[in-house]
Parts: C-alpha cells; structure tokens; sequence
C-alpha cells in the first residue's frame, strides 16, 4: 500500500500539490519554510535522492528546464497524487515520538550544578521564541489565503497548531524554570 517509500517522500509528494513546478531546491526551500516546524526537514541530498526515487515509481514528473539537474523542475502526477491520497487515507498515522535534546538534558541534569540546568532551560527559553516568531510569520503569510477551500487552509491550520504547541511549550519551561528557582 505505501509502496515502500518513507514518509520524506511522502511530505515532499505533499509540498508539490500547491499547483507550482518547483526544482530541487526551491522544494528544499519550501521545507526550510515549512516542514522545519513540526517535521524535519529533508538535506538537500535528501531531496534530489526522494525525487530520483519519485521519478522512477512515476510518482513525479521531471521537466527538464536547462542544462544541469538543479534547473530539472519537478510536478507530482496523477499516479502521485493517487499514492499520497492512499497513504492520507490507508496508513495509520502512528504515535508521535518525543525526540528532545533539552527533555533528554534534564532527565540527567544531576549530572551538573543546577544553574547549568537553568541557564539551558532559559536558553531554550529565548530559542523557543524566536522560533515562534518565525512561525508567526509563516502564519500571517497565510492571512486572506486560509479560509475554507483554499489552498492554504490547511497549513494555516498546522501553523496555528504549531504556535499553540510552542505557547505549551514556554508555559512548561516557566513552570519548570519556577520549581527549580524555588529550590535553589
């Protein structure tokens, strides 16, 4: 059902249903704007090795638009648009996986002296909102191109999903941040 394809492809097949030829670069460009919020976004290597492997399952159509495969643009198909529907569709969705360098941090943050713990916590801080800025601003480019049937409703829905999550996210620092003040 999945045609054995990992889920990068699947996310790049996503990224080309906005109705734009993009080369392999302007797809990575794309993630960097996009996937890098909730998703990781693919290496350029990355991406060339998933369009070659999109390319030969006929999954996406190759435009040759110059003399060197960077200028190639890439359009998905109708058989492509049929797998991605199928994987919506048919795949089960799985559990996310908490994968966090600063939650794996404090789990042994006895390892260290406790400002060390807290300066990473508040370091995270200032990260977490300049990332949220960012996706502010991926957000309010959406604004008069997000309502109900248009083409960018749903990102905008992922966008507002993001700043929520990353809203919970700070609360749980400061909270956090707050007992660790309280014990020192």
């Amino acid at each position: 059902m999945s045609q054995d394809l990992p889920v990068t492809s699947y996310a790049l097949l996503g990224l080309l249903t906005f109705g734009d030829d993009l080369t392999g670069y302007e797809l990575k460009q794309r993630a960097d704007r996009t996937l890098r919020y909730y998703w990781v976004a693919p290496a350029m290597s990355q991406v060339y090795s998933e369009l070659d492997r999109l390319s030969e399952r006929g999954l996406v159509r190759a435009r040759d638009a110059g003399p060197n495969k960077r200028s190639t643009k890439y359009r998905i198909t109708p058989k492509g648009r049929r797998a991605l529907t199928r994987w919506m569709t048919d795949e089960p969705v799985g559990f996310p996986v908490l994968k966090h360098p600063v939650v794996l941090r404090l789990l042994i943050g006895h390892v260290v002296a406790p400002e060390v713990t807290r300066r990473m916590l508040r370091e995270h801080l200032a990260a977490l909102a300049e990332h949220r800025a960012g996706l502010a601003g991926v957000r309010d480019s959406l604004q008069g191109r997000d309502e109900p049937g248009d083409a960018f409703r749903y990102p905008s829905l992922v966008a507002d999903w993001g700043l929520e999550y990353l809203d919970g996210e700070r609360a749980i620092l400061e909270k956090l941040l707050a007992r660790l003040d309280e014990e020192s």
